[in-house]
Protein backbone atom coordinates (compact mmCIF):
# COMPACT_ATOMS: atom_id res chain seq x y z
CA UNK A 1 0.00 0.00 0.00
CA UNK A 2 0.99 3.33 -1.13
CA UNK A 3 0.27 5.39 2.27
CA UNK A 4 1.11 8.55 1.16
CA UNK A 5 -2.25 8.72 -1.23
CA UNK A 6 -4.29 8.12 1.65
CA UNK A 7 -7.23 6.42 2.08
CA UNK A 8 -11.10 6.93 3.47
CA UNK A 9 -12.65 4.43 5.98
CA UNK A 10 -16.34 4.53 6.42
CA UNK A 11 -17.81 2.76 9.15
CA UNK A 12 -21.30 2.58 10.69
CA UNK A 13 -19.32 4.01 14.16
CA UNK A 14 -16.13 5.89 14.90
CA UNK A 15 -14.90 6.58 18.17
CA UNK A 16 -13.53 9.87 18.99
CA UNK A 17 -11.79 10.76 21.89
CA UNK A 18 -15.25 12.46 23.57
CA UNK A 19 -18.32 10.50 21.42
CA UNK A 20 -19.40 7.85 18.90
CA UNK A 21 -20.73 8.81 15.82
CA UNK A 22 -23.14 6.61 14.00
CA UNK A 23 -22.01 6.47 9.65
CA UNK A 24 -18.73 8.00 10.11
CA UNK A 25 -15.88 8.21 8.53
CA UNK A 26 -11.43 8.64 8.67
CA UNK A 27 -9.15 10.59 6.78
CA UNK A 28 -6.11 8.85 6.62
CA UNK A 29 -3.10 10.67 4.99
CA UNK A 30 0.51 9.81 5.29
CA UNK A 31 0.28 7.44 8.87
CA UNK A 32 -2.20 10.54 10.32
CA UNK A 33 -5.67 10.74 10.58
CA UNK A 34 -6.75 13.96 8.73
CA UNK A 35 -10.27 14.70 9.35
CA UNK A 36 -13.12 12.53 11.29
CA UNK A 37 -16.62 13.05 10.41
CA UNK A 38 -20.26 11.94 10.13
CA UNK A 39 -22.16 11.43 7.15
CA UNK A 40 -20.96 11.29 3.83
CA UNK A 41 -17.13 10.35 3.47
CA UNK A 42 -15.10 13.15 1.54
CA UNK A 43 -13.86 12.67 -1.41
CA UNK A 44 -10.26 11.30 -1.63
CA UNK A 45 -7.03 11.25 -0.83
CA UNK A 46 -7.11 7.55 -1.93
CA UNK A 47 -9.04 4.48 -2.07
CA UNK A 48 -12.78 4.31 -0.12
CA UNK A 49 -13.20 1.18 1.91
CA UNK A 50 -16.35 0.47 3.10
CA UNK A 51 -16.66 -1.43 6.38
CA UNK A 52 -20.41 -1.18 7.20
CA UNK A 53 -21.60 -2.27 10.56
CA UNK A 54 -18.81 -2.36 12.93
CA UNK A 55 -17.24 -0.05 15.07
CA UNK A 56 -13.65 1.90 14.01
CA UNK A 57 -11.77 2.90 17.55
CA UNK A 58 -8.48 4.25 18.55
CA UNK A 59 -5.72 1.97 18.45
CA UNK A 60 -5.48 0.10 22.26
CA UNK A 61 -2.61 1.31 24.64
CA UNK A 62 -1.47 -1.53 27.26
CA UNK A 63 0.50 -0.15 29.50
CA UNK A 64 1.22 -3.10 31.57
CA UNK A 65 2.02 -6.51 29.44
CA UNK A 66 4.23 -9.04 30.08
CA UNK A 67 4.04 -10.93 27.16
CA UNK A 68 2.11 -12.93 24.74
CA UNK A 69 1.46 -15.39 21.63
CA UNK A 70 4.68 -18.26 23.61
CA UNK A 71 6.11 -15.12 24.25
CA UNK A 72 7.78 -13.25 27.55
CA UNK A 73 9.71 -10.14 28.17
CA UNK A 74 12.08 -11.50 30.84
CA UNK A 75 15.42 -13.04 28.62
CA UNK A 76 18.83 -13.37 29.13
CA UNK A 77 19.88 -11.89 26.89
CA UNK A 78 19.01 -8.23 25.20
CA UNK A 79 19.02 -10.35 21.81
CA UNK A 80 16.58 -12.80 23.08
CA UNK A 81 14.75 -9.81 24.62
CA UNK A 82 14.19 -7.76 21.35
CA UNK A 83 12.87 -11.32 19.54
CA UNK A 84 10.21 -11.51 22.13
CA UNK A 85 9.13 -7.78 21.88
CA UNK A 86 8.38 -8.54 18.40
CA UNK A 87 6.33 -11.30 19.02
CA UNK A 88 4.71 -9.91 21.75
CA UNK A 89 3.79 -7.28 19.83
CA UNK A 90 2.82 -8.72 16.73
CA UNK A 91 0.17 -11.22 19.08
CA UNK A 92 -1.61 -8.03 20.89
CA UNK A 93 -1.71 -6.60 17.34
CA UNK A 94 -4.40 -9.36 16.43
CA UNK A 95 -6.56 -8.37 19.29
CA UNK A 96 -6.24 -4.38 18.94
CA UNK A 97 -3.41 -3.11 20.47
CA UNK A 98 -1.35 -0.83 18.65
CA UNK A 99 1.18 0.56 21.25
CA UNK A 100 2.26 -1.03 24.58
CA UNK A 101 4.67 -0.87 27.41
CA UNK A 102 6.93 -4.32 27.70
CA UNK A 103 6.18 -5.03 31.48
CA UNK A 104 9.07 -7.13 33.47
CA UNK A 105 8.38 -9.07 36.18
CA UNK A 106 11.09 -9.29 39.61
CA UNK A 107 14.45 -10.84 38.38
CA UNK A 108 18.34 -11.02 39.18
CA UNK A 109 19.27 -7.56 37.75
CA UNK A 110 21.29 -8.96 35.14
CA UNK A 111 17.92 -10.08 33.05
CA UNK A 112 16.10 -6.97 33.89
CA UNK A 113 19.19 -5.27 32.43
CA UNK A 114 18.88 -7.53 29.23
CA UNK A 115 15.65 -6.96 29.46
CA UNK A 116 15.02 -3.19 29.26
CA UNK A 117 18.16 -3.12 26.68
CA UNK A 118 16.30 -5.28 24.20
CA UNK A 119 13.47 -3.79 24.41
CA UNK A 120 14.63 -0.22 24.13
CA UNK A 121 16.44 -1.32 20.60
CA UNK A 122 12.37 -2.33 19.71
CA UNK A 123 11.04 1.47 21.31
CA UNK A 124 13.52 3.18 19.42
CA UNK A 125 11.97 2.52 15.58
CA UNK A 126 9.15 4.26 14.42
CA UNK A 127 5.98 2.83 14.46
CA UNK A 128 7.27 -0.32 16.29
CA UNK A 129 4.54 -0.08 18.38
CA UNK A 130 6.92 -0.54 21.63
CA UNK A 131 6.63 2.58 23.84
CA UNK A 132 9.00 1.55 26.21
CA UNK A 133 9.93 -0.60 29.47
CA UNK A 134 7.71 -1.18 32.39
CA UNK A 135 9.66 -2.66 35.44
CA UNK A 136 6.87 -4.35 37.91
CA UNK A 137 9.59 -5.24 40.61
CA UNK A 138 12.14 -5.97 42.15
CA UNK A 139 11.03 -3.77 44.51
CA UNK A 140 8.21 -5.15 45.98
CA UNK A 141 6.50 -5.82 49.63
CA UNK A 142 7.39 -9.96 50.40
CA UNK A 143 4.32 -9.89 52.02
CA UNK A 144 2.37 -9.26 48.59
CA UNK A 145 4.74 -10.74 46.45
CA UNK A 146 1.54 -12.20 44.41
CA UNK A 147 2.80 -14.33 41.68
CA UNK A 148 6.74 -12.46 41.98
CA UNK A 149 9.35 -14.34 42.82
CA UNK A 150 10.27 -13.59 46.31
CA UNK A 151 14.12 -14.38 46.11
CA UNK A 152 13.97 -11.93 43.59
CA UNK A 153 12.40 -9.15 45.29
CA UNK A 154 15.07 -6.28 46.91
CA UNK A 155 14.75 -3.00 48.83
CA UNK A 156 14.59 0.06 45.97
CA UNK A 157 18.13 1.10 45.07
CA UNK A 158 19.17 4.35 43.26
CA UNK A 159 22.50 2.59 41.81
CA UNK A 160 20.22 0.12 40.34
CA UNK A 161 17.83 2.57 39.37
CA UNK A 162 20.69 4.64 37.61
CA UNK A 163 22.23 1.57 36.00
CA UNK A 164 18.39 0.73 34.27
CA UNK A 165 18.17 4.31 33.22
CA UNK A 166 21.34 4.34 31.43
CA UNK A 167 20.37 1.30 29.82
CA UNK A 168 16.99 2.36 28.86
CA UNK A 169 18.58 5.41 27.10
CA UNK A 170 14.82 7.02 27.80
CA UNK A 171 12.64 4.33 27.07
CA UNK A 172 12.17 3.28 30.97
CA UNK A 173 8.62 4.71 30.99
CA UNK A 174 7.20 3.38 34.25
CA UNK A 175 7.80 1.36 37.27
CA UNK A 176 5.96 -0.11 40.16
CA UNK A 177 7.32 -0.53 44.05
CA UNK A 178 6.14 -0.84 47.48
CA UNK A 179 6.33 2.87 48.91
CA UNK A 180 6.63 1.55 52.87
CA UNK A 181 10.04 -0.02 51.60
CA UNK A 182 13.25 1.63 53.45
CA UNK A 183 14.51 4.01 50.53
CA UNK A 184 10.88 3.82 48.08
CA UNK A 185 10.46 7.46 48.68
CA UNK A 186 14.04 8.25 47.34
CA UNK A 187 13.69 6.29 44.55
CA UNK A 188 10.34 7.64 43.66
CA UNK A 189 11.68 11.37 43.69
CA UNK A 190 14.83 9.93 41.52
CA UNK A 191 12.27 8.25 38.72
CA UNK A 192 9.99 10.94 38.58
CA UNK A 193 12.60 13.13 38.01
CA UNK A 194 13.99 11.01 35.12
CA UNK A 195 10.28 10.93 33.80
CA UNK A 196 9.26 7.65 34.61
CA UNK A 197 6.05 7.28 35.52
CA UNK A 198 5.79 5.44 39.18
CA UNK A 199 2.98 3.17 40.50
CA UNK A 200 2.37 2.00 43.50
CA UNK A 201 1.62 -1.52 43.60
CA UNK A 202 2.53 -4.74 45.43
CA UNK A 203 2.63 -2.84 48.69
CA UNK A 204 1.85 -3.52 51.84
CA UNK A 205 1.37 0.39 52.79
CA UNK A 206 -1.27 1.90 54.82
CA UNK A 207 -3.28 4.88 53.19
CA UNK A 208 -1.04 7.50 54.55
CA UNK A 209 2.09 5.88 53.56
CA UNK A 210 0.53 5.98 50.18
CA UNK A 211 -0.58 9.26 49.83
CA UNK A 212 3.18 10.00 50.83
CA UNK A 213 4.51 8.43 47.94
CA UNK A 214 2.09 10.32 45.64
CA UNK A 215 2.79 13.48 47.50
CA UNK A 216 6.85 11.96 46.40
CA UNK A 217 5.33 11.56 42.52
CA UNK A 218 4.04 8.70 42.30
CA UNK A 219 0.99 8.69 39.88
CA UNK A 220 -0.57 5.16 39.41
CA UNK A 221 -1.88 2.13 41.37
CA UNK A 222 -0.79 -1.06 39.74
CA UNK A 223 -3.68 -3.93 38.73
CA UNK A 224 -5.95 -1.76 41.95
CA UNK A 225 -7.14 -4.07 44.65
CA UNK A 226 -4.75 -7.02 43.48
CA UNK A 227 -1.38 -6.92 45.36
CA UNK A 228 -2.46 -4.62 48.37
CA UNK A 229 -4.57 -4.94 51.08
CA UNK A 230 -8.33 -4.59 50.68
CA UNK A 231 -10.58 -1.99 50.96
CA UNK A 232 -11.39 -1.62 54.52
CA UNK A 233 -13.87 0.91 55.84
CA UNK A 234 -11.58 2.01 59.07
CA UNK A 235 -8.55 0.86 56.78
CA UNK A 236 -8.81 2.27 53.36
CA UNK A 237 -5.01 1.77 52.35
CA UNK A 238 -3.45 1.84 49.22
CA UNK A 239 -7.41 1.22 46.95
CA UNK A 240 -9.05 3.88 49.40
CA UNK A 241 -6.20 6.63 48.68
CA UNK A 242 -6.22 5.90 44.87
CA UNK A 243 -9.95 6.04 44.53
CA UNK A 244 -9.50 9.17 46.44
CA UNK A 245 -6.57 11.33 44.92
CA UNK A 246 -6.73 13.13 41.81
CA UNK A 247 -3.67 12.74 40.79
CA UNK A 248 -3.88 8.83 40.78
CA UNK A 249 -4.34 6.63 37.55
CA UNK A 250 -5.77 3.61 38.63
CA UNK A 251 -4.89 0.41 36.35
CA UNK A 252 -7.56 -2.51 36.22
CA UNK A 253 -7.80 -5.49 34.72
CA UNK A 254 -11.09 -5.96 33.11
CA UNK A 255 -11.27 -9.99 33.14
CA UNK A 256 -13.63 -11.29 35.67
CA UNK A 257 -10.80 -13.04 37.24
CA UNK A 258 -8.93 -10.74 39.18
CA UNK A 259 -12.11 -8.00 40.05
CA UNK A 260 -15.74 -8.59 40.23
CA UNK A 261 -18.09 -6.87 37.13
CA UNK A 262 -19.16 -4.88 40.45
CA UNK A 263 -16.09 -3.58 41.12
CA UNK A 264 -14.93 -2.58 37.51
CA UNK A 265 -18.26 -0.91 37.62
CA UNK A 266 -17.45 1.10 40.74
CA UNK A 267 -14.22 2.17 39.56
CA UNK A 268 -15.68 3.68 35.95
CA UNK A 269 -18.30 5.44 38.31
CA UNK A 270 -15.72 7.28 40.72
CA UNK A 271 -13.02 7.69 38.10
CA UNK A 272 -13.76 7.43 34.71
CA UNK A 273 -10.84 9.49 33.33
CA UNK A 274 -8.33 8.27 35.83
CA UNK A 275 -9.54 4.19 34.95
CA UNK A 276 -7.18 2.47 32.57
CA UNK A 277 -7.25 -0.94 31.53
CA UNK A 278 -4.61 -3.19 31.55
CA UNK A 279 -4.13 -6.93 30.17
CA UNK A 280 -1.33 -7.80 32.63
CA UNK A 281 -1.06 -10.70 30.17
CA UNK A 282 1.79 -13.16 30.18
CA UNK A 283 3.44 -15.05 27.31
CA UNK A 284 0.94 -17.99 27.59
CA UNK A 285 -1.95 -15.41 26.39
CA UNK A 286 -2.93 -16.96 23.30
CA UNK A 287 -1.65 -20.18 23.86
CA UNK A 288 -3.73 -24.14 24.95
CA UNK A 289 -3.92 -25.11 28.47
CA UNK A 290 -1.16 -25.87 30.04
CA UNK A 291 1.98 -25.02 32.47
CA UNK A 292 4.35 -22.41 31.44
CA UNK A 293 6.77 -19.59 32.99
CA UNK A 294 6.52 -16.46 34.37
CA UNK A 295 9.82 -14.88 34.26
CA UNK A 296 11.27 -18.05 37.12
CA UNK A 297 8.14 -19.04 38.17
CA UNK A 298 6.10 -21.86 37.28
CA UNK A 299 2.00 -20.89 36.38
CA UNK A 300 -0.81 -23.33 35.11
CA UNK A 301 -3.42 -21.77 32.65
CA UNK A 302 -6.69 -22.83 31.92
CA UNK A 303 -8.67 -20.82 29.38
CA UNK A 304 -9.45 -17.71 31.09
CA UNK A 305 -7.34 -17.74 33.76
CA UNK A 306 -3.33 -17.78 35.33
CA UNK A 307 -2.25 -19.29 38.58
CA UNK A 308 0.75 -19.85 40.66
CA UNK A 309 1.77 -23.81 39.98
CA UNK A 310 2.21 -24.17 43.46
CA UNK A 311 -1.44 -25.17 44.29
CA UNK A 312 -1.76 -21.82 46.32
CA UNK A 313 -4.27 -20.65 43.21
CA UNK A 314 -2.59 -17.20 43.26
CA UNK A 315 -3.35 -15.15 40.34
CA UNK A 316 -0.25 -14.97 37.95
CA UNK A 317 -1.02 -12.10 35.64
CA UNK A 318 -3.46 -13.13 33.07
CA UNK A 319 -4.49 -14.15 29.22
CA UNK A 320 -6.43 -11.44 28.60
CA UNK A 321 -6.63 -9.12 25.75
CA UNK A 322 -7.19 -5.51 25.46
CA UNK A 323 -10.33 -6.21 23.02
CA UNK A 324 -11.85 -8.81 26.01
CA UNK A 325 -11.30 -6.30 28.22
CA UNK A 326 -13.97 -3.88 26.61
CA UNK A 327 -16.07 -6.16 26.09
CA UNK A 328 -16.02 -7.73 29.49
CA UNK A 329 -16.42 -4.18 30.89
CA UNK A 330 -19.53 -3.41 28.66
CA UNK A 331 -21.07 -6.50 28.29
CA UNK A 332 -20.35 -7.38 32.26
CA UNK A 333 -19.61 -4.49 34.20
CA UNK A 334 -22.02 -2.02 32.33
CA UNK A 335 -19.34 0.84 31.64
CA UNK A 336 -20.35 2.53 29.01
CA UNK A 337 -18.67 2.28 26.19
CA UNK A 338 -17.22 5.75 26.02
CA UNK A 339 -15.38 5.33 29.01
CA UNK A 340 -14.27 1.74 28.39
CA UNK A 341 -12.71 3.10 24.96
CA UNK A 342 -10.76 5.90 26.73
CA UNK A 343 -10.05 3.65 29.50
CA UNK A 344 -8.22 1.45 26.50
CA UNK A 345 -6.92 4.35 24.59
CA UNK A 346 -6.74 8.03 25.39
CA UNK A 347 -6.42 7.25 29.11
CA UNK A 348 -3.71 5.00 29.21
CA UNK A 349 -1.59 7.71 26.22
CA UNK A 350 -2.09 10.49 28.39
CA UNK A 351 -0.33 8.94 31.17
CA UNK A 352 3.08 8.84 29.43
CA UNK A 353 2.33 11.91 27.38
CA UNK A 354 1.74 10.22 23.80
CA UNK A 355 -0.17 12.88 22.37
CA UNK A 356 -0.62 11.48 19.13
CA UNK A 357 -1.93 8.01 20.24
CA UNK A 358 -5.06 6.71 21.98
CA UNK A 359 -7.63 9.13 20.10
CA UNK A 360 -9.22 9.73 16.47
CA UNK A 361 -8.67 13.33 15.45
CA UNK A 362 -7.14 15.09 13.23
CA UNK A 363 -3.17 14.79 13.82
CA UNK A 364 -2.99 11.77 15.55
CA UNK A 365 -1.16 8.80 14.58
CA UNK A 366 -3.59 6.34 12.44
CA UNK A 367 -3.53 3.57 14.74
CA UNK A 368 -7.11 1.92 14.50
CA UNK A 369 -8.61 -0.94 15.65
CA UNK A 370 -12.11 -2.37 13.76
CA UNK A 371 -14.33 -4.35 16.40
CA UNK A 372 -17.47 -6.28 15.99
CA UNK A 373 -20.65 -5.95 17.51
CA UNK A 374 -18.77 -8.11 20.01
CA UNK A 375 -15.77 -5.95 20.55
CA UNK A 376 -13.41 -8.42 18.78
CA UNK A 377 -10.83 -7.03 17.08
CA UNK A 378 -11.20 -7.84 13.68
CA UNK A 379 -8.65 -6.09 11.59
CA UNK A 380 -5.68 -3.19 12.90
CA UNK A 381 -3.54 -0.65 11.74
CA UNK A 382 -0.74 1.09 12.64
CA UNK A 383 0.13 4.30 11.52
CA UNK A 384 -2.22 3.50 8.46
CA UNK A 385 -0.34 0.27 7.87
CA UNK A 386 -2.61 -2.75 7.92
CA UNK A 387 -1.15 -5.14 10.36
CA UNK A 388 -3.87 -7.55 11.42
CA UNK A 389 -7.40 -8.18 8.66
CA UNK A 390 -7.18 -11.87 8.48
CA UNK A 391 -11.13 -11.68 6.69
CA UNK A 392 -9.47 -9.30 4.72
CA UNK A 393 -12.15 -6.24 5.44
CA UNK A 394 -9.78 -3.40 4.58
CA UNK A 395 -9.21 -4.76 0.81
CA UNK A 396 -6.42 -3.50 -0.84
CA UNK A 397 -5.93 -1.67 2.17
CA UNK A 398 -4.48 -4.62 3.45
CA UNK A 399 -3.57 -7.05 0.27
CA UNK A 400 -1.03 -10.00 0.98
CA UNK A 401 -1.03 -9.42 4.63
CA UNK A 402 -2.42 -12.74 5.24
CA UNK A 403 -4.36 -13.67 8.11
CA UNK A 404 -1.29 -12.93 11.53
Amino acid sequence: MNRAKGFVISAGRVATPTEILENAFVVVEGGTVREVGAGRPPAGPGELVELGDVLVAPGLVDLHVHGGGGHDVNCETPEEAEAAVREVVRYHASHGTTSLVATTVSDTHEVLASAVEGIARVARESGSGVLGTNLEGPWLSPRRAGAQYPGALRPPSLAELSDLLERAGGTLRLLTLAPELPGALEVVRAATAAGVVVSVGHTDADYATTVAAFDAGASQVTHLFNGMAPLHHRRPGPPGAALTDPRAHLEVVSDGVHLHPAVVSMVAALAPERMLFITDAIGASGSPPGRYRLGPIEVLVDENRAVLADGSGTIAGSVLTMDRAIGFAVKSAGVPLTTALRAASLTPASVLGEKEKGRLGPGADADMVVLDQDYRAVATMVAGRVVHDPGGRLGALGAGLGAR
